[in-house]
């Protein structure tokens, strides 16, 4: 159980925890290789595999999750195609019943995800969940102002990005949640002194569950509504 009287602000990972990681994963994994295999004249399969080894290259930055880089990458029309398989985003169960429970308590929720702006704005029109949230943050518009060097932009998994983070929509590290289900990122906000982290069990609900019991996991959000109190000190908001 969570300690909520220790809990002010709650910072929400959007693909694979509030939505189902299998839009992500069919228009990455099977519908980008199919148009690109379409164009260059390849099988699935290989395209399917040339594609990952491109991935790979890039993953853990912010490339990766740049539809402007994928787009001239790949000169195809990513968010185009997005638009076009829009119907297949879906809210995780339970999501949006726990982010009112939050509201009603007096909690801050912030959406802080890595997707480029203009897939957290078509997720936010497809689903209409932005209302539950305080903010809703893509990491492309949070930038580093380490001492000595130039902003940086930082993908969540990378040093500093809580820390930046902080500076744009503080909140006390010691009192904040994060529900997030990479590992990468659980990591880093971890070494960046966020106390409260939970790993969402099984992202894509149409595959198997992904996380070793490092985090205390997350199978959906009944299990951490019951008990959850009004929020005693008050949330912190900028």
């Amino acid at each position: 159980m969570l300690e909520w009287n220790s809990i002010d602000t709650v910072l929400f990972d959007m693909d694979g925890t509030v939505l189902d990681l299998h839009f992500d994963n069919h228009f990455w994994e099977d519908l980008v290789p199919a148009r690109y295999a379409e164009r260059h004249g390849l099988e699935k399969a290989e395209a399917q595999v040339l594609l990952r080894k491109r991935y790979e290259k890039v993953k853990g930055t912010l490339d990766w999750y740049c539809l402007d880089f994928w787009s001239e990458s790949l000169a195809m029309d990513i968010a185009g195609m997005k638009e076009e398989v829009r119907h297949k985003i879906a809210v995780r169960p339970f999501a949006l019943e726990f982010l009112q429970q939050l509201r009603n308590s007096g909690r801050a929720a912030l959406l802080v995800t890595n997707a480029h702006p203009d897939s957290l704005n078509l997720k936010m029109r497809q689903t209409g969940i932005a209302e539950h949230f305080d903010h809703t943050v893509s990491s492309h518009t949070v930038r580093s102002h380490a001492a000595g060097t130039q902003p940086q932009r930082l993908a969540k998994e990378n040093v500093g990005f809580w820390h930046a983070l902080r500076q744009q929509h503080p909140f006390d590290p010691q009192r904040t949640l994060l529900i997030d289900d990479s590992l990468p990122v659980l990591r880093r906000a971890a070494a960046e002194g966020i106390r409260h982290l939970l790993a969402i069990r099984q992202p894509d609900s149409q595959r198997a569950p992904l996380h070793p019991e490092e985090f205390m996991q997350l199978d959906d959000f009944t299990q951490i509504m019951p008990g959850l109190q009004p929020c005693g000190s008050g949330p912190v908001r900028d």
